[in-house]
């Protein structure tokens, strides 16, 4: 669910301009940040360096 007081520090002109900022909030925050059970409950961006440290290429 997107933070309220995300979206509220913003004066929304139309839908493309709500749409950018839900996107932009979902892309930079809520996917790298928090935890999904598939990468172990960890957030995607500490299984990509966990993913990094112990590859062999």
């Amino acid at each position: 669910m997107i933070k309220r007081e995300w979206l509220s520090r913003f004066d929304i002109q139309n839908y493309r301009h709500a749409y950018r900022l839900v996107s932009q909030y979902i892309d930079d925050w809520y996917n790298p940040e928090r935890i999904h059970s598939h990468c172990g409950y960890m957030s995607p961006a500490e299984y990509e360096v966990m993913f990094q440290r112990t590859s062999t290429d």
